[in-house]
């Protein structure tokens, strides 16, 4: 599928309201745009930690694949459902999520082998150190 984006200043949302992938109008303060733009900027901001993982290593490869994931949430977010839990009963679950319950698995277990690579906590870790430790407690 080829995609064409012509102009990404619309002037549209001008009035408080933006526009879903359907076209309908809401406002921008309404929790699904909140959740479309925090989203968006946890996808940016793994990108940016990406610049400090080796290209083509196994974490770049994990990380490509949870930005990925982002990407398909992000454009679910926008695009209303045309069903209610009312009418059916997998509205609104990761039933609807192309990557489902796989997905969720694969962040989990992604988690897991990162953070048994890692010696005890013995005390709070503050966000400091390398520019790429920093990136990676900002996209935490």
């Amino acid at each position: 599928m080829n995609i064409r984006i012509d102009r990404i200043i619309t002037r549209g949302g001008d009035s408080g309201q933006t526009a879903l992938g359907d076209g309908t109008r809401v406002d921008k303060s309404c929790p699904r745009i909140e959740a479309l733009g925090t989203v968006d900027e946890a996808n940016a901001t793994i990108g940016v930690l990406r610049l400090h993982v080796p290209p083509a290593s196994p974490l770049d490869a994990t990380l490509a694949r949870v930005q990925s994931l982002l990407f398909d949430i992000g454009g679910m977010l926008c695009v209303p459902e045309t069903e209610s839990p009312e009418t059916d009963p997998s509205a609104g679950t990761s039933d609807n999520f192309r990557g489902g319950d796989a997905a969720v698995a694969f962040i989990e277990q992604a988690t897991e082998q990162l953070r048994a690579r890692q010696e005890p906590l013995r005390s709070f870790v503050l966000p400091a150190g390398t520019p790429g430790a920093a990136h990676a407690h900002l996209a935490r």
